[in-house]
């Protein structure tokens, strides 16, 4: 018989009413390869005919886990096979029209975002791959929720730096075309290293190739449990602030274990991977940035956040993974701008710099995050950003992003506000000083030595 401690159900209620745990989301990935057609058209309603009959139940089964468990669940979103792998030498704008269909789709389906409109070009870009991208802009700007992701990077293959020169064009835009709403085209597209297949989270959800037909995926989430078990612990050292973080992570995981696997069984779907990221959001106690400065700090990007993050980070994969089966997806420590409170009122008072983030993604699990810069600032110097934060990631042998906003009519010190998840990003300066003649250059920087593993 099982044996439940009451202390434990009141900590996890708690953890629930007080401290803003909650599953994140709940994602399923469909594999679209059965879809494939050389007319546009007919491949479009293949697509849509496929998800609704896949996803029909998401919504409602994830909505009575909810209310059964007690256990907040605050997206449902699908995530799909890259389109550039099943559009093949399409023209753009018959990727334009398949990401219509996919946006039908998930507003048809009730869901928050469909993540997949991308490719992968870490070595080099088939035609299909190089009129997606081409698509992009136009795609975000006529679409409410679907969201695109571009691999330019790995280890294994190197800096596709064409790729890299072309998305720093594309990120602009982008902005452009969505400049009436603050450019928030920008907040539904990332640029990847070492990007991984299963990741249940926006914007870079994909289904990757080697899945199943179909799969449930589940991120949870929980800073503010993190933090308030820091600061219950008072003034210990920082081997017993490793622990506290690792049993605190070892529960909010086992919880997401709990609703991947009834949601995989009530939707009749494999049960993929818990993502044990700590996903913040904008409302106050939800901080990764609070987090860092309940370990210590008087503010997030004070000297000493990049160690408290990298502190933070393995203590919660070390957690995380000891209470699920199956972890996938990035799993660590998110650092979105705009996304965490702690963060926009570091980056707002001038604490948290761009350069100091760029530092801390080389111990988080994604990288340079909601970051909005001045609308003006040129598209070589959004690839050479971009460039920065790969290599970070091919080098290190870790997943990186870049997520950044240009926010067209806006200057640094001004803000941008999406509301939602979303939130709001102050608007931050970034170097200007010019990289064109180092982008312009192209090609592909080789993969370091230690890639060569076999």
């Amino acid at each position: 018989m099982l044996n439940i401690n009451k202390d434990e159900i009141l900590e996890t209620i708690n953890m629930i009413d007080t401290e803003h745990l909650d599953v994140r989301t709940v994602t399923m990935g469909v594999s679209l390869f059965d879809c494939v057609s050389d007319d546009p058209e007919r491949l479009c309603d293949r697509i849509y005919t496929k998800l609704c009959r896949k996803a029909k139940d998401l919504v409602k089964v994830t909505m009575q886990i909810e209310k059964e468990f007690g256990i907040p669940i605050i997206n449902k979103r699908i995530s799909v096979t890259p389109i550039s792998l099943i559009g093949a030498d399409f023209d753009s704008d018959s990727y334009v029209k398949i990401a219509r269909t996919l946006d039908r789709a998930a507003l048809d389906l009730g869901v928050n975002f469909i993540g997949g409109f991308g490719a992968l070009v870490q070595k080099g870009e088939v035609l299909g791959a190089s009129r997606l991208i081409d698509a992009i802009p136009q795609a975000l700007s006529e679409t409410e929720v679907v969201c695109s992701s571009v691999n330019v990077a790995s280890t294994k293959a190197g800096i596709n730096m064409d790729a890299v020169a072309k998305m720093g064009k594309v990120v602009c835009e982008t902005a452009r075309l969505t400049a009436d709403r603050d450019s928030i085209g920008c907040a539904k597209l990332v640029v990847f290293a070492n990007v991984p297949e299963d990741n249940p989270f926006m914007a870079g959800a994909f289904h990757g190739m080697g899945e199943a037909d179909c799969a449930v995926n589940v991120g949870v989430s929980g800073p503010g449990v993190v933090s308030a078990a820091i600061k219950s612990a008072g003034n210990c050292d920082i081997t017993a602030l490793s622990e506290i973080i690792k049993k605190t992570a070892f529960k909010i995981t086992r919880m997401g274990q709990l609703v991947a696997r009834e949601a995989s069984k009530r939707l009749g779907v494999p049960f993929g991977i818990v993502d044990l990221s700590l996903a913040p959001t904008p409302a106050v106690g939800d901080s990764v940035a609070h987090i860092l400065e309940a370990m210590g700090l008087e503010q997030c990007g004070a000297c000493g956040t990049t160690a408290c993050l990298a502190l933070l980070n393995d203590a919660v994969k070390k957690g995380g993974v000891m209470a699920s089966s199956h972890v996938g997806g990035l799993s660590g420590a998110f650092i979105p701008v705009s996304e965490d409170a702690g963060m926009i009122d570091a980056a707002s008072s001038g604490c948290l710099r761009l350069e100091k983030l760029e530092a801390m993604t080389a111990v988080c699990s994604v990288g340079l995050d909601m970051i909005a810069v001045p609308g003006d600032t040129p598209p070589e110097v959004i690839s050479a950003l971009i460039a920065d934060e790969i290599a970070i990631g091919v080098v290190n042998s870790k997943t990186t992003a870049v997520r950044v906003i240009p926010a067209v009519g806006k200057k640094a010190g001004d803000s941008v506000r999406f509301g939602g998840l979303l939130g709001e990003a102050p608007v931050m300066a970034i170097n200007t000083a010019s990289p064109a003649a180092f982008i312009a250059r192209g090609g592909r920087v080789p993969a370091p030595i230690h890639s060569l593993k076999n």
